[in-house]
């Protein structure tokens, strides 16, 4: 709240007008009018650029909705932040995510919902850490990579070069590919776990009803000829 406070168009009006007023009175322009005028010049531009361009309390940024906690039913919770992710990429505010990214984070929304899908009804298990690292690839990694970079303002994001050498769009776009390798080997492994019981199932029933495996398979027919010579 303190920081949309700060940062919002009203603010920064009253800020503005404030330091008119501070400016004229160091100039001797205000006569004995005392420093309580630049607070008026605040209120006053804060009113004005409330009214003009909106007041913070009146519009949440669209990313701060991107807060989920892992609690309660896990599927449900990683539903509730997959569908929060894709209503906000899909929306794009200011069009700060490239077509092309804004694709593969949608993407990346589906595949976890198919690893949620094939987790279910799987016959395998994840890790205690793959399990972990699934539920919070959807809960809090990938919001909060989409929460971070939607900070960014974007002429900032695609132009600037960060401490590691790349844009903070680049950055955005590493980080969606590590998070869609991950999903990726969370799916292999619980595919590879799944084809291994099945190969183990189907080796079972071939060997129970190969004809050496059958129960009296070695016992003489009912119906087959007496080797006996009748006396």
């Amino acid at each position: 709240m303190i920081a949309r406070w700060f940062l919002s168009p009203a603010n920064w009006v009253g800020l503005g007008l404030a330091s008119i007023v501070l400016v004229l009175k160091a100039l001797g322009l205000l006569g004995t009018l005392g420093l309580g005028v630049a607070v008026i010049g605040y209120l006053a531009g804060f009113a004005v650029g409330g009214l003009w361009l909106g007041f913070p309390w009146q519009k949440e940024p669209e990313w701060e909705a991107l807060e989920f906690k892992d609690e309660g039913d896990a599927r449900e919770a990683m539903e509730r932040a997959l569908s929060g992710v894709r209503r906000l990429t899909e929306h794009n505010p200011d069009n700060r995510i490239p077509a092309s990214l804004q694709a593969r984070v949608l993407e990346l929304c589906k595949g976890l919902e198919a690893l949620l899908q094939q987790w279910e009804r799987s016959r395998g298990n994840l890790s205690l850490q793959d399990s972990f690292h699934a539920r919070h690839i959807a809960i809090s990694y990938l919001p909060d990579a989409l929460n971070t970079y939607l900070s960014i303002p974007a002429s900032y994001a695609t132009t600037k070069v960060l401490a590691n050498g790349k844009t903070a769009q680049d950055t955005f776009k590493d980080t969606i590919a590590e998070l869609e390798s991950k999903v990726r080997q969370l799916g292999d492994d619980l595919a590879s776990q799944d084809a291994h019981a099945f190969l183990v199932h189907s080796k079972f029933l071939s060997e129970k009803f190969s004809p050496a495996g059958l129960p009296g398979a070695d016992a003489p027919s009912l119906n087959a000829p007496s080797k006996e010579n009748p006396r």
